[in-house]
């Protein structure tokens, strides 16, 4: 069978599919219309977040039997054509989870402690000590919303802290020792840290939004390692502004292109992010959260792992 890997990866994933006997093509800078026109010559694709994997794409890939996404989610393929069409699909949420919970607790530290604003002062020459007094974790109750594999590597990294861990989802028992799960009234009503851990799907479209916003009792810090098109960047910039939210750590933006390796489709910045970026309680990361040197082979490993699972399986 003949795999084409669409998105540069670490070496071994390659390695690993030719030693499962798989023939293995690299074409990682064609358009999509090019490869389209070559596609039925393949069993399997390797990709990340180059270019969308849509019914038209699928259409003309005749012999496609599996898709490995490198990464956590899978939003950027049309999976009720794959799987209508019966086409294996592997993610691998488990090869970086690690480092996005690793990430979420660093922005929230910094947020606190109010690192990033007093090292750009230090720079300046100031040695401003009770401007920047800061706060501590302990004692706050974090609430975290998207309870699966990142918000439960998230959980588990808090455990050394003495916080309160709350947990919704829209699924059912998914609490364990690490948060207790609540619905969402419970949850606002509590938290002063939130940290979001949903796909993009319809329903989490901006839904961090004014009205979202404005249902928490407390002011809170937010964080958002996820997508960045749960967030209505101008709702969070006017909580930013009046004071309901305290603080925002974003490795993801609204503005994002959908293959994650730019930040606008435009050129002009919306007036909501030219906002953004003059705040001092703001850290923003170029969606880096699961983006480590140790991830790199773990997603690697994952997909190699599952792909080799399905061939034994299939035969």
């Amino acid at each position: 069978m003949k795999v084409l890997l669409l998105d540069k990866n670490h070496p071994l994933l390659k390695e690993g599919l030719l030693q499962l006997g798989f023939e293995v093509d690299e074409n990682y800078t064609a358009p999509k219309q090019a490869i389209e026109k070559v596609i039925a010559d393949y069993d399997g694709i390797i990709i990340r977040s180059r270019f969308p994997i849509d019914k038209d794409f699928l259409q003309k890939a005749k012999n496609l039997k599996f898709i490995g996404r490198v990464g956590a989610g899978l939003e950027n393929i049309d999976v009720d054509v794959a799987r209508e069409r019966n086409i294996a699909l592997f993610n691998a949420p488990e090869g970086n989870r690690n480092a996005v919970g690793e990430h979420s607790l660093a922005l929230i530290l910094n947020l606190l402690n109010l690192i990033n604003l007093s090292d750009r002062e230090v720079r300046k020459g100031l040695w401003r000590r009770e401007e920047n007094r800061g706060e501590e974790l302990d004692g706050k109750t974090v609430g975290i919303i998207g309870y699966g594999n990142m918000g439960k590597a998230f959980a588990r990294k808090l455990r050394g802290f003495d916080v309160e861990v709350l947990a919704y989802d829209i699924k059912p028992d998914v609490g364990d020792e690490n948060a207790r799960q609540v619905d969402l009234p419970e949850l606002q009503a509590k938290v002063d840290v939130l940290s979001l851990h949903v796909p993009h799907t319809p329903l989490t479209y901006k839904m961090v939004n004014a009205d979202f916003i404005a249902g928490f009792k407390n002011n809170f810090w937010l964080i958002n390692t996820a997508r960045g098109t749960v967030v209505d960047t101008a709702a969070l910039v006017s909580a930013l502004e009046n004071g309901k939210i305290r603080g925002a750590g974003l490795d993801v933006l609204e503005y994002e292109k959908s293959s994650f390796e730019n930040m606008f489709d435009r050129d002009e910045l919306p007036d909501a992010f030219k906002k953004l970026i003059a705040m001092d309680n703001v850290i923003l990361t170029p969606h880096i959260a699961g983006w480590t040197h140790e991830s790199k082979v773990k997603l690697a490993e994952v997909i190699l792992r599952k792909i080799a699972q399905w061939k034994n399986s299939s035969k």
